[in-house]
This record gives structure tokens, sequence and C-alpha cells, in this order.
């Protein structure tokens, strides 16, 4: 066990952590030079495309040092700050992290989260400065911001290029001499305890869950049980990853490894359990994680009832490798049966739903995202938490209303502040504190409504700074909220999906914006199709979309002109009874489009 190193790489999002894992899987020789590619620990077609690390991989590696046979255990992480869960559960995994900071970039506002993570879980960190092989960086500058991060002008900065492997071979040196080796607790004949910290699922193996193995040891067919639920199974297989899953006869403490569990319900057990001998003495559970908290909320539904066991599976499933995902059943009369989901931002709502698609095939519709509100009745006290904005009271009658509330950090050069004050403005922020990051960069540290953080601010921001502000941000507390509810309705009849509540002093752009795209994204039909906005009863906002012509006495020719008068009356009623029945039928793309 001395010679085990388990690491994470943590950093802001695009510094290099894929391909540097990349070069660490290349030069110890952990996959062959036939089988390398780009982001091989990406595995899932939407992080290739994207260029991103969305769920976080485990790889061992092999590294002989000084006659030393190390064992490296590396925990790659994403990066976007929608995905911090995963990063946070990488930590609890491992002793040792390396903070990879871009050569060009420096320090960026994900960096400060990803370090203020790491240092709560008393990890050995040491920086390490990636892409030094560009033409645009400023090293010297880096490094005394990083001095500035650690407070400290003797640290041990290591320098790499990932794409080249400039440097790569004397930081897998330092991280076999400087992460530290697992410490065990209890000793083998006390039991064995692991780490849940991330789920597969196997159509016919069942649930295989991802381990860090902190005392004793597990062999294949061990009776073991779940600290919390109590399920008891047998161990199947147990294993590690090269990085594809390889079989074992033990994991050892110290190992970071898989044990296939053979349990076909998705709900009997959760990331952050402890696994334990069935038959050992009571020992104490490992401490997991925090619930994630849901950021946004958006309804999915199927556009085919028939589809709605199918939607049901398929969001079981990825809760398995998603653990942030959270949802419930939930009706509309329009819409269906569908979910109401929880996500962690906007990127992480967009990756679920297009990985139902694509794995599952399932065709939706998406409502509008929303964050969440609570009502409190002003003379009893009782509080009610709403989820979904057409369930928001049309008219607040004796209630207070409150909203979450975010703290962010941005970090900017300073020739973006002037739009960045004007942006921040705009999403009714409040600046609390400025501080002189160095190299003519400054931090913001702002709270604004959670509303209008996921009112397009990550883009809004980086537009207004031409894509050098950088965003971090945590919720901090609820406070009171002056909002109202805007109902959308076509051809007279409400759209729930469409609704959504919106600040008083936008009540009139909103309206005005949504009737508009919503005219510009509707197809045309036989008969007139109204488009109107309501808030209380009252309409701000109507456009309406012209009914399809259709020449009825294109046939004719010659003859008295009462013939065509007869065609067009005829018309003309039919019309009428069109218009006094109508319904528009609002297809998925329609839905996505105005979401965007």
């Amino acid at each position: 066990m001395s010679s085990i190193r388990n690491f994470s790489i943590i950093a802001h999002i695009d510094h290099g952590k894929s391909t540097l894992a990349d070069r660490l899987l290349e030069l110890t020789g952990t996959i062959p030079p036939r089988r390398m590619q780009e982001q091989v620990l990406d595995s899932m077609d939407l992080e290739r495309e994207r260029g991103i690390t969305i769920k976080m991989t485990p790889v061992r590696m092999l590294y002989q040092l000084e006659a030393i046979n190390y064992q490296l255990n590396l925990i790659d992480t994403p990066g976007h700050i929608d995905f911090a869960y995963e990063v946070s559960r990488s930590l609890k995994a491992v002793e040792g992290a390396l903070l990879l900071i871009d050569a060009a970039r420096g320090v960026q506002a994900q960096t400060l989260s990803v370090l203020a993570a790491a240092r709560e879980q008393n990890l050995m960190i040491f920086p390490v400065i990636n892409k030094i092989d560009l033409i645009s960086t400023r090293r010297e500058s880096v490094r005394a911001e990083i001095m500035k991060l650690f407070a400290d002008p003797q640290i041990e900065i290591l320098e790499v290029s990932a794409k080249t492997g400039q440097g790569v071979s004397e930081l897998l040196t330092a991280i076999a001499r400087r992460v530290p080796a697992p410490v065990v607790e209890y000793s083998e004949t006390n039991g064995a305890r692991a780490l849940v910290f991330d789920f597969d699922y196997s159509t016919h193996r069942g649930l295989i869950v991802y381990v860090r193995i902190f005392d004793g040891s597990i062999k294949r067919q061990d009776k073991l049980t779940f600290g919390v639920s109590g399920e008891i199974f047998t161990a199947l297989e147990v294993g590690y990853f090269a990085p594809a899953r390889q079989s074992t006869e033990t994991l050892a403490a110290g190992e970071i490894g898989y044990i296939v569990t053979g349990i076909k319900e998705f709900n009997r057990a959760k990331v952050g359990e402890t696994i334990l001998k069935a038959n050992q003495p009571a020992l104490p559970l490992i401490a997991g994680y925090a619930e994630p908290k849901p950021m946004v909320w958006a309804s999915l539904y199927p556009t085919s009832q028939d589809d709605f066991n199918l939607l049901r599976q398929a969001l079981a499933r990825l809760r398995l490798s998603d653990a942030a995902l959270s949802f419930e059943e939930e009706a509309v009369g329009v819409l269906g049966r569908g979910f109401r989901v929880g996500f962690l931002g906007l990127l992480h709502l967009e990756i679920i739903t297009e990985r139902l698609r694509r794995e599952h095939h399932l065709n939706l519709v998406v409502t509008t995202p929303s964050i969440s509100f609570r009502l409190t009745d002003d003379r009893t006290g009782q509080m009610e938490t709403v989820y979904a904005f057409h369930l928001f009271p049309d008219e607040l009658r004796g209630q207070t209303v409150t909203e979450p509330y975010a703290r962010a950090e941005i970090l900017t050069p300073a020739e973006y502040l002037s739009p960045i004050l004007t942006l921040l403005q705009e999403h009714e922020a409040v600046i609390i504190a400025t501080d002189n990051w160095g190299d003519d960069r400054m931090i913001l540290k702002v709270e604004m409504p959670l509303r209008e953080l996921m009112r397009h601010f990550f883009d809004s921001l980086k537009s207004a700074s031409s894509g050098f502000a950088s965003l971090s941000y945590a919720l901090i507390d609820w406070r009171p909220a002056d909002v109202v509810k805007l109902e959308v309705l076509v051809a007279e009849e409400v759209v729930p999906a469409l609704a959504r509540v919106v600040p008083r002093r936008r009540l009139e752009i909103e309206a005005e914006a949504v009737v508009e795209k919503l005219k510009n994204l509707l197809p045309r039909e036989l008969f007139v199709i109204k488009i109107q906005a309501r808030v209380g009863g009252r309409i701000i906002a109507s456009r309406a979309i012209s009914a399809m012509k259709k020449d009825v006495t294109g046939y004719l020719y010659g003859g008295d002109i009462t013939r065509k008068r007869k065609l067009w009356e005829k018309q003309a009623k039919g019309k009428k009874r069109m218009q006094a029945r109508a319904r528009v039928n609002i297809s998925p793309e329609v839905f996505l489009k105005l979401v965007q």
C-alpha cells in the first residue's frame, strides 16, 4: 500500500486536463500506442464533440521509479462549473490533486473554486502550469498568481506541455514522491470499508459500483452490505480500470476499482454509501457527500405518451451515472404525463436532454427552465416551495415570495470592467467586494438572484469580455422577490409549458419577447392564430399569425360573379367554424427553439 498514489486533476474548463491524462497514460504504457487517441478517458460522444469532460473517469497506471513499482490511480474530473459535484466526489477518494493552470490564461474563477474544494478535503495540492509550448504564454505572471493563490513565494511549481509531453516525465516523478500514500484506520481483522463514489449499470450484471477501499480488502464472492440501506449482496466480480474494466481477485486497502453487485433495482444504493462485509463487526460509516442541490428545474414530456415508461427508465439509468440528477413524476393536461427534473445548471440540462435523445431515442418536449420559489402565508407562516412555473399562483394574495440568491466571483481583465458592470446592473447584481489580481486583472465578488444568473448570464459575460472573464458561484440564502407569473396563450388556450415567472420590472419586455418569438416559430394554419401573454387576467402583449389563403375559385372560369361569391361565403363559414374549435399543436422543435 505504501506504493499506491491516488490523485485527481482539477482545473478550470479547457485548461488541458484530458490532454494531460492522455500523456500520463501514454508515458506509463497503460494504453498501447496503436489504441491511443485524443481524450481517451472521455468515452461519451458528447464529450468528444464539445471538447469537455462531463463525467469523472478513474484509471490505474503502473509506474516504476528507483526500483519501486508505483500504482497511480488517477480520477479525471470535469472543469465546467455545472459539474462541480463530480469534482467533489472524486476528491473524496484521493489523497492528492494536481491544480492545472493554463500558461496563457492564468488563474480563473473556477480555479479558485476547485482549489477551495480540494483544501476542504485536506489534500496534498501542487500547482502545474500547462501549455508552456504556446507562443502567447505569460509564465512569469502566472507563477506570481499561483504564489499569491497559495500565499507562499517558495511553493514548487511544475511546468508542462500536455500536448507535446514536455515536462510530463518530471510530473510523474513528482506524483510518486509528493502525493501521500493511503492511510488505513482499521486492520484487516476488523473487516473492510469502501466508499461508493460512482455507479454504472449493466442489463445482465446489475449495479456496478465504483469504490475506493479505505480499510481491509474485498474479494470476489465476498458477502457485502451497504451501510445505510442495509442491502446485502455478493461481489460477483471485483476489478480496476485500465481504463477498461479489468477483473482481479482482490481489491486491497488504498486501491480504487469496481464491484459488480448483481442488484437489478435502480434505487437500492446511492453515491456516498459505505460498503462493509456482511459478517464483520460494525465499523463507523465513511463520511459521504452532501446531497447535490438542483439549481434549475425543467419538465420533460415524451411527445408520445406511449414512451412515458421508457422515459422513466431512461432517467433512472442516467441517475445511476449522474448522482446530481433528480426527478419526480408530474402531469399537465395539455402535455400529459412527464417528469419534473432538477439540474445543476443550463449546460447540465442540455447534456441530459441530448443524452436522452441519443442514447435512448426519445423525442421530448422540454419546458422553459425555472428555479424554485418559496411562498409563505403571511397569516399562518406556512411555507410552500414551487418548482414549476405553471404551479406559481396567478395572483399573490397574502403571500410573500422569496427566491435563492447566489454569491459569484468574476475574474476579468480590467479593460472589460465597464461592459461587465453594465451587465451586472441588468441582472440585478450587487458588488460586495473587488480586488486586484495582478497582471491588470480584477476579481469581482457579487450577489445576485439565481434566476438572473440562469438567464444566460454566463454567455452574456463571455460576450461582454470577449471570452476572457470567468465565473464561479455558490448558493447563499433566500431573499424577497418582486416577481409575477406570465402565462402564454396560443389560440386562446393556455400552454402550461410556456409559463414563466419574471421580475415585475421586466414584465413588458419579457411578454413582448415571448409572443414575438413564438409568432416567428409557429407555422401558419388555415385559421388565424392569436398569441397572447397574460398576467393576472390582463393581456399585456399580443400577436396574430394570419391564416393561410386558399383560392377556392381557381378552377372557375367565365360565368356570373355570383358563383364565386357563393364559394367565398362557404369558405368564410368554414373558417369561422374552424376558428371556434381551433387548436394548435406545438412541436417539440418549437419548444426547444423557444428556450434557447
